[in-house]
């Protein structure tokens, strides 16, 4: 992480869950998502001053509580570091042909998660939803609403769930500033860590 650190603005890594329950269910045959491991590199990214995002995946087998103890675990790694810039709230949806248990996480419930979420991390922590896998317009609004300020990383393709095309950006500029909003690019890192980064890292923004 440390060498990173000298080629990369910021790092990211999904905590999802800290429920361990998921290490012997969905998690089974991934090492690499043991939650004190995470929680680990979380925790080293704070340490070495690293820009840093994270987030929960939604529908996977935890529960609400799940999800308050989730955000409250990262507000608390913020208080130590100041580390983390945003926290994505990730609906889990199937990609096409996956044999997965669990159905689509339900859209309509994004509105007041976002909202909870909003009210349970620091303001300094912007909160991320993707719009693609929001199916409706409306509650897509109802989570800016909320208190969502960013919708990742807007392109043909996304990478993580290719089966869920993006609007085109002309539809979704149309759709927000249709309710006020208006949509313009960021950095992969905020204002605020600037000052973190390498120097030749810190030439490359200007």
């Amino acid at each position: 992480m440390e060498q990173l650190k000298q080629v990369n603005v910021s790092l990211g890594l999904m905590l999802e869950q800290v429920n361990p329950s998921l290490e012997k269910g969905i998690h089974r045959h991934a090492p690499s998502k043991a939650t004190q491991l995470r929680l680990q590199q979380l925790q080293l990214a704070g340490e070495l001053k690293i820009p840093f995002t994270t987030g929960l995946l939604l529908g996977i087998g935890e529960s609400q509580d799940d999800w308050w103890e989730s955000l409250e675990t990262i507000a608390n790694l913020w208080q130590e570091w100041g580390h983390i810039q945003e926290v994505i709230l990730q609906p889990y949806s199937p990609g096409l042909g996956e044999n997965f248990p669990q159905s689509a996480f339900p859209s309509q419930m994004m509105p007041e998660l976002v909202r909870r979420a909003r009210q349970i991390l620091p303001d300094e922590i912007t909160i991320q939803i993707p719009p693609n896998l929001i199916s409706d317009p409306q509650i897509l609004l109802e989570c800016l609403e909320a208190g969502a300020r960013d919708l990742g990383g807007i392109g043909p393709v996304d990478e993580v769930n290719p089966t869920y095309a993006h609007l085109d950006l002309s539809d979704l500029r149309t759709l927000l500033e249709g309710a006020g909003w208006r949509l313009k690019p960021r950095l992969p890192v905020y204002p605020q860590y600037y000052h973190w980064l390498p120097e030749n890292l810190r030439a490359k923004l200007f």
